[in-house]
């Protein structure tokens, strides 16, 4: 399978990963301040955006070792990771399973009691449902405030910092996730449990996500309670679009947390 990706920047390699039915471009307002510091390579998910779907899908188990090749194939010897949503949750699994230097998971998949877990997937699949309407009819509506705020208020505090040309392009990546059938299946029942002591884990959440609830952050501390968590002021459930300078520091300074106490600067990096 051949993963479709951008690459930015130079120093120590950087893999953004994607929430389902999203694309790389989830990642563009944060990938300049972090590619100041890093290597950064957003990516498509299989399935999603430009990278085919998978011939079988197992769910979580296919993403890793579908990801682990990638590493492979570009080289990359345990990059740093970080994660929105199902990406979130794949961050911390590639960490679970050696393929990661350090894991910083935005509103991370994984942490929702069964009940939450169906909601969150009556959420976008509506949302995916709605991304069928003629792409004429959907560039005009996106011109208008009230059109980004309808199609984005689930995903975003602030739907206007979403220009009509990036709404089209994510509602499109939306309707052509060919594999969102698969995912969103494996997803209903999938719950992380996993051990990342092994290396810097932050787990960051939108304090008004609706999608994947804020609550669940304090089921993440129960299960994760060595990790750092984070709780993200005035975001919802795609923070990085939200508040990306702060989702850029807290990448960033996950990544410092990995760095041997000598070689780490007197301050946090920031973007």
């Amino acid at each position: 399978m051949t993963v479709h990706y951008v690459r930015r920047g130079q120093g120590e390699p950087l893999v953004l990963i994607h929430g389902i039915g999203h694309h790389w471009r989830a990642w563009e307002p944060v990938i300049e301040p972090l590619a100041r510091h890093h290597d950064v390579i957003a990516l498509d998910l299989p399935g999603f955006g430009r990278t085919p779907a998978p011939a079988v899908n197992l769910g979580m188990p296919s993403a890793v070792a579908a990801l682990g090749e990638f590493f492979a194939e570009l080289d990359l010897d345990r990059p740093h990771v970080a994660g929105n949503s199902l990406g979130g949750a794949i961050a911390l699994e590639l960490a679970a399973a050696g393929l990661a230097r350090s894991a910083t998971a935005l509103s991370p998949a994984g942490f929702a009691t069964p009940d939450q877990v169906r909601r969150a997937l009556r959420v976008l699949r509506s949302l995916r449902f709605g991304a069928f309407t003629p792409a004429p009819v959907l560039r005009v509506f996106y011109r208008t405030a009230f059109g980004r705020r309808f199609s984005f208020g689930a995903l975003v505090v602030d739907p206007a910092v979403l220009t009509p040309e990036r709404a089209l392009a994510d509602t499109l990546a939306l309707r052509g996730g060919r594999g969102f059938a698969a995912v969103a299946r494996h997803g209903a029942n999938y719950a992380f449990s996993a051990d990342v002591s092994a290396v810097p884990v932050t787990i960051a959440w939108g304090d008004r996500d609706r999608i994947l609830l804020p609550m669940q952050a304090r089921q993440a501390h129960l299960v994760l309670p060595d990790a750092h968590h984070v709780l993200l002021e005035n975001c919802g459930h795609v923070p990085m679009s939200d508040d990306p300078d702060e989702v850029a520091r807290v990448i960033l300074e996950t990544i410092r947390r990995s760095a041997p106490a000598s070689a780490r600067p007197d301050r946090p990096a920031s973007g």
